[in-house]
């Protein structure tokens, strides 16, 4: 007789978590905090996940109709800085989060929204980043009408940086980091719009403006660091770690993160191991697979936000002495 397994936090880890165990006959309750669909703060563009991943989390249907992205380029307030290929996929969470939640269910999974569980024994924490004095805010909201001059367009400036994604159906993904100092009494759309123009990124204010917002879609969050997390034991996702978000690599490290978890959380169900050496296992298998991308990132994250830094980053773009392509793999 398998343990059951319970899973704190309902976002792509939890949920993938939870499917691909309940494909191998372990029970599953997972406890939501909030409720679906909603939206999140969230890029919304998956790059670098492989094939291999979607399939043993037996998940790969939920993607089969995300919108195909392949180039990519940086620019900032004077305008294009370079171009790149990217291999990615577009989604909007809403969707994504609805079909995975569904899959949880049909699958026997067992799924409260709107509740809230302690950390301890059998229980995978996938609540999210904890709390943390990071100075940062992050803000997504959707756009129709934006037309795009690539698949993917990022922006930087002194103070954060910005993605554009398409994400299907004629809607355009805008996410961004900012530094806590950019904030304003502003709400809702026009508050990413403020923030995006005090950083001096005025023509990417005016694109967004002309466009049409969906407001229901904003949403925004504070109080965090990228970096490794400091979640309870066996913490997987955004409370094990949290890449800066330019990378575009944050929802393939949930889903990666997830079937880190799986051996160990199922040897834990079938009696194969104790409770302890599987939250260490799986601690072991993220880091390795996570450490060298991290700590690339976090490197390249500073080049982004210290304006100086950032100035010289975007001085020798411009002559074609920055290999964007390169630094691409580094965080993947």
């Amino acid at each position: 007789m398998t343990r059951r397994i319970k899973i704190a936090g309902g976002g792509l880890a939890g949920l993938s978590l939870g499917i691909a165990l309940l494909k191998r006959g372990v029970a599953v309750e997972l406890h939501e905090a909030l409720a679906y669909p909603r939206h999140r703060v969230c890029g919304e563009f998956i790059s670098g996940v492989s094939d291999g991943t979607l399939g043993n989390l037996g998940i790969a249907g939920a993607l089969a109709d995300a919108e195909r992205l392949a180039t990519a380029s940086w620019n900032d307030g004077r305008g294009l800085v370079s171009e790149m290929e990217v291999r990615g996929l577009g989604i909007s969470r809403w969707d994504l989060d609805g079909r995975l939640r569904c899959e949880f269910e049909n699958l026997g999974g067992v799924l409260h929204t709107g509740s809230r569980i302690s950390a301890g024994e059998g229980i995978v924490w996938s609540a999210g980043r904890p709390r943390a004095r990071g100075g940062w805010i992050g803000l997504k909201c959707h756009f129709r009408g934006l037309e795009l001059r690539r698949d993917l367009e990022m922006f930087a400036a002194p103070g954060g940086y910005l993605g554009l994604a398409r994400i299907g159906n004629g809607v355009v993904n805008a996410c961004g980091l900012f530094t806590e100092r950019h904030s304003n009494g502003l709400k809702g759309p026009q508050m990413l719009i403020g923030i995006l123009e005090s950083m001096g990124l005025g023509n990417l204010a005016g694109r967004l403006r002309n466009a049409e917002a969906d407001a229901g879609s904003f949403c925004g969050v504070a109080g965090f660091q990228p970096g490794s997390q400091r979640g309870p034991a066996f913490s997987i996702g955004d409370a094990a770690w949290m890449i800066p978000p330019f990378t575009g690599n944050g929802m393939t490290m949930a889903f990666e993160s997830a079937e880190c978890a799986l051996q160990p959380a199922l040897d834990y169900a079938l009696g194969k191991s104790d409770w302890d050496s599987a939250a260490k296992a799986v601690e072991r298998s993220q880091r390795r697979r996570f450490r060298k991308r991290m700590a690339a990132a976090m490197g390249l994250h500073v080049f982004l936000t210290v304006p100086l830094a950032l100035r010289t980053v975007l001085a020798l773009a411009r002559r074609r002495c920055v290999p964007f392509q390169t630094l691409l793999q580094l965080v993947r």
